[in-house]
This record gives C-alpha cells, sequence and structure tokens, in this order.
C-alpha cells in the first residue's frame, strides 16, 4: 500500500505539533533559541546545548496587529514575524529564550529593535558583501560574538568537539534533505511540488532532528518503492518550474498550488526552503569556527552585492533539473529582490535560453485570480 499521503501529511502537521514539542522541550528544561533567517548559525545554538527553531511569519493574520506599529508599505514577512510576537500569538516565540536576527535588510534590523524590547535580541552584523578577506573576519568575528552570547545567556561552554559534532549533526540533516529534493531530478518527477514542500517546510517545525532524518529516509525508500512499481504521479510532458526568490511558506504557498493546479509541476526550490541554505555542507575538515564563516557568508541571498553565488547556483539547478521555467516569487517591498529580478530575467532569458515569470505578492488571497490567469498563460506558453 502506497503509504506517502500520511507521510507527506506529517509534515504538513508538523508546525501545530511542534507547538506541544517546544512546550515539553521548555518542561523539561531545555533552552530555545528562535531564528527568523538562512544566516543563523544553527551549529552554536545546537553547540550551547540549545534548540534553534524558526519563528511565525508568513500569515496575514498578524500583519493588522503589526501595522499599528510598523508602516503598511513594508514587506508582509517583517510585519507578519512583528505581529506574531505582540500579539504572542506564536508559541515558538512566547517559548524562546533568546531571539537571533541578522542585518539582511533594512526592515528587519529596524523592526528587531522593537522585539529587543519583548525577549532578549541577539542581532548578527552582516556584511553586505562575501568577497574578500575583510567580509570573512567581519563575519568571522559575529559568529565569535554569537558564541560569546549564547554562553553567557545559558551559563554553557561551547567547546571545539560539541561545536563539531553539532556540524557533523546538521550536515547530516541537509544531506538528507537534499538526497529529498534531488528526486526532482527524475523525468517525470516522482512527487509533486506541493508535496515537496511539505516536507522542505515542515521539516523546520520537527525539532527531534534524528527522528525527523529517518523519516525522510523512510519517505524516499517508500518514492523509490513507487518508482519501481511504475506509479507516477506526474506525465513526462508536464512543464518543469524551478521557483526562486523571497522566502515562501503558510499563505505565499498558493503559488506553488496555481502552477500545479494549470498544469506544470514545481521540481526545484532554490529559494530558502530549497537549495539555498542545505546545498552547500559545512567543512568538517577545518577550524570549525572558520568552517562556520565560510558556509554562512556563502549563502546567496539577495542582500548581498554582488550575488554572483546565485547565479551559479541556479544555473546549475535549471541543468540539473531540466527545468522549462523560471517563476521568481517577490513578496511586496522586497527590495534587495525586487531589484536583482532583472538580473535573473535576464540571465533566465538570454543565457539559459528558458522562459521567466515575476510574481510580486504579500499573504493576502486577494490577488489568487490575477495570479492564475498569468501562471496558466505562463504554463500554457511552455
Amino acid at each position: 500500500m502506497n503509504n506517502l499521503p500520511k507521510m507527506f501529511e506529517a509534515f504538513d502537521d508538523a508546525r501545530r505539533k511542534g507547538f506541544v514539542e517546544v512546550k515539553k522541550l521548555k518542561e523539561d528544561g531545555k533552552k530555545v533559541v528562535g531564528i527568523y533567517c538562512a544566516y543563523s548559525p544553527s551549529e552554536l545554538i545546537m553547540a550551547a546545548g540549545a534548540v534553534p527553531i524558526g519563528l511565525c511569519g508568513t500569515s496575514e493574520e498578524s500583519i493588522p496587529a503589526a501595522e499599528k506599529h510598523l508602516p503598511r508599505n513594508l514587506c508582509p514577512l517583517i510585519k507578519s514575524s512583528y505581529g506574531f510576537a505582540i500579539t504572542d500569538t506564536c508559541p515558538y516565540f512566547y517559548f524562546s529564550d533568546l531571539l537571533v536576527g541578522e542585518t539582511t535588510c533594512d526592515g528587519k534590523k529596524k523592526m528587531y529593535e522593537y522585539l529587543g524590547e519583548i525577549k532578549p535580541m541577539h542581532v548578527m552584523q552582516l556584511p553586505q558583501t562575501n568577497k574578500g578577506e575583510h567580509s570573512f573576519n567581519l563575519w568571522k568575528e559575529e559568529i565569535r560574538v554569537l558564541k560569546d552570547r549564547l554562553e553567557k545567556e545559558f551559563d554553557v561552554e561551547i567547546t571545539e568537539e560539541k561545536l563539531k559534532e553539532a556540524i557533523k549533526s546538521k550536515n547530516e540533516e541537509r544531506q538528507i534533505l537534499k538526497e529529498f529534493y534531488e528526486l526532482g531530478k527524475l523525468c517525470p518527477p516522482p512527487i509533486t511540488g506541493t508535496e515537496m514542500f511539505q516536507v522542505l517546510y515542515g521539516s523546520g517545525f520537527k525539532l527531534d532532528k534524528e527522528a525527523q532524518k529517518q523519516y525522510i529516509r523512510d519517505i524516499i525508500e517508500e518514492v523509490k518503492k513507487n518508482i519501481e512499481s511504475n506509479q507516477q504521479k506526474v506525465s513526462k510532458d508536464t512543464p518543469r518550474i524551478l521557483i526562486t526568490g523571497c522566502p515562501i511558506g503558510g499563505a505565499s504557498e498558493k503559488v506553488i498550488k496555481l502552477i500545479e493546479e494549470n498544469g506544470g509541476v514545481v521540481v526545484c526550490y532554490e529559494n530558502c526552503s530549497g537549495a539555498k541554505p542545505n546545498d552547500r555542507l559545512v567543512d568538517e575538515t577545518i577550524d570549525p569556527i572558520d568552517a562556520l564563516t565560510d558556509k554562512y557568508l556563502n549563502i546567496p541571498c539577495s542582500v548581498m552585492s554582488p550575488n554572483d553565488e546565485r547565479i551559479d547556483l541556479l544555473s546549475r539547478l535549471i541543468d540539473e533539473y531540466k527545468i522549462d521555467g523560471v517563476v521568481e516569487v517577490i513578496l511586496q517591498a522586497c527590495h534587495t529582490y525586487s531589484v536583482e529580478s532583472y538580473r535573473i530575467k535576464k540571465f533566465t532569458n538570454q543565457e539559459k535560453n528558458i522562459p521567466y515569470l515575476n510574481i510580486e505578492t504579500d499573504y493576502s488571497q486577494s490577488d489568487i485570480g490575477q495570479l492564475k490567469t498569468r501562471i496558466a498563460a505562463f504554463i500554457e506558453m511552455l
């Protein structure tokens, strides 16, 4: 019997169940560190004996409360994150002992000032370029400062041995996630983009990482069994879509659904839910602080200038996943991705010779009709 639907649902339900898990962790005396971005070095938090957990911020329900303090023409991710904090409706935020953020954009770093009035807040000063020794040393020092803060906050010592163990464990998690999402390279893909996203997004809310790793291994094995028995969900002629751009999840999953309801299939996520944070592992053969510095400084986000690494990653993914079209999702008022979209379109159209669609949206459902029309036309063209 095909067990995959229930297995995918388990990840889809992970956020709600995670609320119960994080409460139990606190009752057991564990420390929790809330994080907002892929630039947060989770290994340091793990080496401090604490649990890193992504905080709520992909829903429109908390935005009206946030707009009492924040401007309306601000990125919905920032407003949603802040709204959940001030309304105390995110259990992960409620149970966090410390918050860690980075100066990825102006909106976030100013919002963090307000969060610091609610919870202990540590902000890492992210260099705006990953080129050269100067930026490397700046980010290395920020990682050391975070290490000191964690040790002081939780009265622990982060030894080199603990850090190496955390790096090894996190690399294993990345490697298993990579093995899972690389199923999208197969033609036809053995799972839909919606199912792939259920696991990628839901894995951030599974706090027992050893159990998570095994569960994903089980899914991979089940998928392989379905391939062997010729159980195909997707036609080999279905247009293969890569999603790039801003982080998606929660309300912005509407884009995935519209692509797949209108004849396409998402086989690859380049953004923060997929390849961007997981493609590159931390080097386990060098000094752990140097290794973390190199790994996290080279995440190819649009906040970096220039952002050549994103082009390199996209180029490789387009080839490896046999992509027919690229859809870039940009949250309203996200200036770095909005500005960089011209470069991505030019690269996709001219160098890779495939179609590109730019979608600017927010967390509301008011643009569903417009998005459906545009996405349907794009896929029909493919």
